[in-house]
């Protein structure tokens, strides 16, 4: 995108960026693929060098690639697109000891942390959840705020022919690294099972169409029943109350997208700032893979953490 900041067209949210960009300390952005959060730290990173920060980002879809090239991760393959469940609780081990250390490096106000935090699925899901560690200390802090983007119905529908597009024919390197379509799919089922299990769904947000499935069951009931929809569409309100869940010992902010942003011919994976880029080595992720092999002994018991990723 070559540096320039697109945000002006949308007042609310370049406002929102800019106080990010001029008083946080760490910025996570939070959500499914598919929402617009590598654009927003695009966005949010070129306006904090602007403002005289300086800028490290810590993303999902640069570190994972390190661990399953590593000489431990090759017992773990990706499947269908599909992280294998150990690697993905190796990099949440790893993200939180990187971010303890970026802290300590990093201790006055000119430096920002932007990071990219999926968690569905388990994609980092441990710097939402508390531990006694070097790191709680400064996820925990007022200046760490965790932002989801919530894109309109339309914008939503936008951002997916966008990535589709783009799966078909990349404009950068990374966006080899997207999430395919069906995977979004898959991803948006397993935030339907969350906002069940957490009761933060209705029938109606569900998208539950038939009058006969929906009698005796008021809008605002909560979900006690099996027999819902598995592909109900895209509700910004029931993904925003999921996230906010999930993210409840967090300082957290809702960013509503409702503006199709001018991205065509850009990709949000262009930076004409300087960055550090937090990334493992190979033989530091080799090494927290076995350390993750050695806790997470029962598979099982891993696929319904997993599985349960929501639970924080």
């Amino acid at each position: 995108m070559s540096g320039v900041v697109i945000t002006a067209g949308a007042p609310a949210l370049h406002a929102l960026l800019e106080r990010l960009a001029r008083s946080a300390r760490m910025v996570f952005f939070a959500g499914l693929p598919g929402t617009g959060k590598s654009l927003m730290i695009q966005q949010l990173a070129h306006l904090a060098a602007g403002n005289g920060r300086r800028v490290s980002v810590l993303q999902w879809d640069v570190a994972r690639p390190v661990f399953e090239a590593s000489p431990a991760g090759g017992r773990y393959p990706v499947v269908d697109g599909v992280t294998h469940p150990l690697v993905r609780k190796a990099v949440g081990a790893w993200a939180r000891r990187a971010i303890a250390d970026w802290g300590e490096r990093h201790r006055d106000d000119t430096h920002l942390l932007i990071g990219e935090t999926p968690l569905i699925g388990g994609r980092l899901v441990e710097v939402a959840r508390h531990q006694a560690d070097a790191a709680e200390t400064v996820l925990d802090a007022e200046s760490t705020r965790f932002v989801v983007p919530v894109p309109s119905r339309e914008v939503r529908a936008f951002l997916e022919a966008e990535r589709e597009r783009r799966a078909a024919r990349p404009a950068h390197g990374r966006e080899r690294e997207d999430a395919p379509p069906a995977v979004l799919r898959a991803l948006w089922r397993e935030l339907m099972d969350a906002a069940r299990d957490l009761g933060v769904a209705s029938r109606d947000a569900l998208g539950v169409a038939s009058r006969d499935a929906r009698a005796g069951i008021s809008a605002g009931d909560d979900i006690t029943v099996d027999s819902w929809a598995q592909d109900a569409p895209y509700d910004p309100e029931l993904y925003a109350r999921v996230y906010e869940s999930v993210l409840h010992r967090r300082h957290v902010e809702r960013l509503p997208l409702d503006v199709r942003l001018p991205v065509e011919g850009r990709s949000v994976y262009e930076f004409s700032i300087p960055l550090e880029e937090l990334s493992p080595s190979a033989d530091e992720a080799s090494a927290i893979l076995r350390e993750t092999e050695a806790v997470c002994r029962d598979v099982a018991r891993l696929d319904e953490e997993i599985r349960r990723w929501y639970v924080t």
